[in-house]
């Protein structure tokens, strides 16, 4: 296993400039979105790894380690980035440990340009509170935006299953506000998939999983759910929020 890295995002634009034009990456969606609709996750990874090679990264939210541990199988020491807002859970704090710790990655841990601290004394204590929607696009939009700079494409635990928001998400598909290719190899599969692999193949899941939480988020905005409702209404519950801008 490789030492983990912290990455402040604002120190991560641009690293690299030796990728394909947006040109280019839309033409590899056009052309490979249909043909591997139907492939099985293992070869949707091989494809991104085959075509992007260092260009090409795994986001994690630690809710689970399904897709860090498959795409460490096809090609080890893939880059692992997760985003830690200054919000999460132990918990969760505590499986990116484990998964740096268990499988062949480079964990990329990115931070916000500024501290919990620093976003109170700027825009007052508290903002998930007073502007959920421009807390998330500070601790969470624009860092991923930031740590993305030096890929290609970009890989998501993303599920159709999740939410009705996300039941068109395509396999291999354009991120227009990041210019990059989304790939989601999970997103055709479904709860009991998700649980028959983690079974099957001894993957890291966050605690809360089974502690009332079947959608983790930041601890300020997340809640427990009760069995029978929406695995989603524990995420900025009272609100109209339903995403936090990453997938949207």
């Amino acid at each position: 296993m490789t030492a983990a890295t912290t990455i402040t995002a604002r120190n991560n634009r641009g690293t690299t400039t030796d990728g394909r034009t947006p040109e280019e990456l839309r033409e590899l969606v056009s052309h490979w979105g249909a043909e591997l609709e139907l492939a099985p996750a293992e070869h949707i990874i091989e494809w991104a790894v085959a075509t992007f090679g260092g260009r090409f990264c795994v986001t994690s939210s630690m809710a689970d380690a399904v897709l860090a541990d498959i795409t460490s199988k096809v090609a080890p020491g893939v880059d692992v980035v997760f985003l830690d807002t200054g919000y999460h859970f132990v918990e969760t704090i505590g499986t990116r440990d484990a998964v740096q710790a268990t499988l062949p990655v480079n964990l990329l841990t990115i931070t916000p340009v500024q501290s919990v601290a620093e976003q109170d004394a700027a825009y007052g204590k508290d903002l998930y509170k007073t502007d959920p929607d421009l807390c998330c696009k500070l601790r969470k939009v624009q860092p991923l935006a930031d740590a993305l700079a030096g890929y290609d494409a970009w890989a998501t635990g993303l599920r159709r299953a999740e939410t009705h928001n996300r039941v068109i998400a395509p396999v291999i598909g354009w991120d227009a506000k990041k210019q990059k290719v989304k790939v989601s190899p999970l997103a055709r599969w479904s709860d009991e998939q998700v649980d028959r692999y983690i079974a099957e193949n001894g993957v890291l899941v966050n605690p809360l999983a089974y502690d009332g939480y079947p959608s983790i988020g930041c601890w300020p905005c997340t809640r427990r759910v009760a069995p029978g409702e929406d695995p989603r209404s524990g995420r900025w519950a009272g609100t109209n929020k339903t995403e936090c801008g990453i997938h949207s």
